[in-house]
């Protein structure tokens, strides 16, 4: 072991690795900040959510300065405006955040704190979440990006970069933080768990959240896992715990977890006047202030009393400044609040494209597209077709990757990938852990690096779990102005099948319709299964892919293999026959029993299936009804604020004049799918059910 001797010399030259002046002229700015906000433009109501840094701002200066890789990453949260400042974020970006001005990185859409940062000249720092825990499992997916595109694209550039991520103490006891352990670990990816404990999730304990309160203690067992541990209140202590921790991850030995002990010398906001601590706590941690110990550490040794004192006053000085130039800002522009829900074009027909996510920043470029099928002779059922499209798209595309449970040597549980990982191998084509928020989340990652993830859900109910990571995934280009967007794919089964229940068949299909900046294609058959996917597949926004289990080896669904070049674009509906008495709009497995309704009655029937719900064929519907002046909408989701609420409300507003009888819905009722098969088909709309309502709408 070494000695003591030993030891402060290796201290010795970790200490001269560091520029301590500079390091201590952000913490001195980052504290000037809190205190700006605190004691001006919080009473002055000019920021109305303040989140401050005090105490936490050693540590992430210090490890800010050691992301020094072009393609290294942090995924922060709501405390890590000082890693942000190390990094580059500009003083007046930093203060105009939390006011809600102009520019900077969200441009007033987001919380002040929120932050991100596009790696155009340095590490990228991924778009933050106002929710705990989520910020784990997309770094995980970077990280994995990193080895991917040095690996398998043989991209040397990629060497050496790392993805670090940065939670509070209560963050550990979120499903999205084991979930990126557990992947990191299984995985051996380059990631350093950044844990700062100062002991309270808002006024909950550590204890509560963490056995015995300390997380680091929790893992030492924990296989290919290395752990630091240490007080980040201590300048030389913790330099030598990052510095140590970063090249660890770095030298490719293996993922890291650095825990470091802080204070929170603020409540948990500004309004938390931290009432649930005992004076003597407060008193205790106002010792432990790294600032003090800054100070400390520096004085004599690399300055005067002095000149600590000038950089105080430059800071408070030089934020004054930026706090009024920070005001002086306009607000932003009402007129564009709506813009970037999905990708834009700019005046000149070409896409107004993010800076990070996706390929399209990269200029990839896809193979020749068309709307016009050239089928082949034999029919296929939609599992093939989606097989065949994957397998096309994995040849012609690189950066394209497909994963989920079971996808792998199994080939799904639907057998939709079915050979695919033979073919390409299990770095494009792979299993993983059971967790939906790792599969999402991962997956919003890997866009960011430039990939192309299509991820598959077994099933539609079982994506709840991941409902904060989707939900997330589809507002990053609104919430960063267009900076960042993470254009997934993630292939989802559900519906009823042979029998039903509330598990497995779910459809559900509304909930995506609402999740803002998500695209939604429900194809009815093999051909627009494999359209659809393709358009998925290479769309510059995130795309949920509805596989209904009763038409993937429906005799209805099959239809011949359209050719490798073709696409259905969204918003696109088909008209599956041509009527005049009444319009039935329609998707999924609900289209056969229209058809076979409109055959059984004779009634000459305008059907539509919509295949994609986001966006929705608004024009083609509209166009029907004014020719059969009678709607009826049929689809197997539940009846209450389901999509044909939706359907019904727009043709109320804009086809009112046309109609000469009440917009109808037939659909599932307010329950779950029963499992028994007679409970099931007398609560599922069956072609007697549509047929008794389109002869009650054309008699009306």
């Amino acid at each position: 072991m070494p000695s003591t001797k030993q030891k402060e010399q290796e201290a010795d030259t970790v200490a001269e690795l560091f520029d301590w002046k500079k390091l201590a002229s952000i913490i001195l700015q980052s504290r000037a900040m809190d205190d700006k906000e605190e004691n001006d433009l919080v009473p002055a109501k000019e920021v109305l959510y303040q989140f401050s840094a005090r105490g936490h701002e050693l540590g992430q200066v210090i490890l800010g300065s050691l992301l020094n890789h072009k393609h290294d990453a942090a995924s922060a949260y709501y405390r890590s405006r000082p890693l942000l400042l190390s990094l580059g974020l500009s003083l007046e970006d930093a203060m105009a955040g939390p006011m809600g001005k102009s520019g900077g990185y969200s441009d007033g859409r987001d919380i002040g704190v929120v932050c991100n940062r596009p790696g155009v000249d340095g590490p990228t720092v991924l778009p933050m979440a106002g929710d705990v825990g989520s910020q784990y499992t997309p770094a995980i997916g970077w990280a994995q990006g990193i080895e991917y595109r040095k690996n398998v694209l043989g991209e040397e550039e990629y060497e050496k970069a790392i993805s670090v991520i940065l939670g509070g103490d209560g963050s550990v006891a979120t499903n999205g933080f084991w979930s990126a352990l557990t992947i990191a670990t299984t995985q051996n990816l380059p990631v350093l768990f950044y844990i700062e404990d100062n002991e309270y999730g808002i006024s909950v304990p550590s204890e509560f959240q963490t056995p015995g309160g300390n997380i680091a203690k929790n893992l030492y067992s924990f296989k290919n896992l290395r752990i630091f541990d240490g007080d980040g209140t201590q300048p030389l202590e913790a330099a030598e715990l990052l510095h140590d921790s970063v090249n660890y991850v770095r030298d490719r030995k293996g993922p890291a977890l650095i825990h470091l002990t802080v204070p929170r010398l603020n409540g948990h906001s500004y309004q938390d006047n931290q009432s649930y601590k005992e004076q003597e706590l407060l008193e205790k941690e106002k010792k432990k202030d790294p600032l003090k110990h800054l100070k400390s550490f520096l004085v004599p040794d690399y300055m005067d009393d002095a000149s600590w004192d000038d950089m105080e006053k430059d800071a408070r000085e030089e934020i004054e400044e930026v706090a009024q130039a920070a005001l002086d800002r306009p607000e932003p522009d009402v007129s564009k609040t709506e813009r970037y829900a999905f990708e834009e074009m700019k005046e000149d027909g070409s896409p107004d494209l993010q800076m990070i996510g996706g390929v399209a920043p990269e200029g990839h470029e896809f193979p020749e597209s068309s709307m016009d099928p050239k089928p082949e002779k034999h029919r296929i059922n939609i599992v093939e077709a989606v097989r065949r499209t994957l397998e096309y798209e994995l040849e012609t595309n690189k950066k394209l990757m497909v994963f989920g449970e079971d996808v792998g040597a199994k080939g799904g549980v639907h057998a939709a990938t079915m050979g695919l990982q033979t073919s390409f191998g299990d770095q494009r084509v792979f299993d993983t852990s059971l967790s939906e928020e790792g599969i999402i989340g991962r997956s919003v990652g890997l866009a960011y690096t430039g990939l192309v993830p299509v991820a598959e859900i077994q099933f539609r109910k079982y994506a709840d779990p991941a409902t904060e990571q989707l939900n997330n995934c589809g507002t990053i280009r609104w919430r960063t102005a267009n900076k960042f967007a993470a254009p997934i794919v993630v292939r989802m089964p559900g519906g009823f099948a042979k029998c039903g229940d509330p598990w497995h068949s779910m459809c559900n299909e509304v909930f995506f319709t609402h999740a803002i900046g998500w695209q939604l294609a429900f194809p009815s058959n093999a051909e627009d299964a494999v359209g659809l996917l393709r358009s998925a597949m290479r769309s510059n926004n995130p795309t949920i892919f509805f596989e209904h289990r009763n038409l993937l080896d429906a005799k209805y669904a099959r239809k011949p293999y359209p050719g490798d070049e073709f696409v259905v674009p969204f918003g696109k509906a088909k008209k599956l026959q041509e009527g005049d008495q009444i319009s039935l709009v329609t998707w999924g497995a609900m289209c056969e029993r229209s058809e076979e309704a409109a055959e059984q009655t004779g009634i000459s029937a305008d059907i539509i299936d919509l295949r994609t719900l986001m966006p929705w064929d608004k024009g083609a519907v509209l166009e029907s009804i004014k020719k059969t002046n009678r709607c009826l909408i049929v689809h197997e989701d539940s009846r209450t604020a389901g999509f044909g609420a939706e359907i019904s409300a727009v043709l109320s507003e804009e086809a009112f004049r046309y109609l000469d009888a009440p917009i109808e819905r037939l659909t599932m009722p307010d329950i779950p799918v029963p499992y028994n098969v007679g409970l099931m088909n007398s609560v599922l709309p069956g072609t007697d059910d549509i047929a008794d309502a389109m002869q009650k709408l054309v008699r009306f």
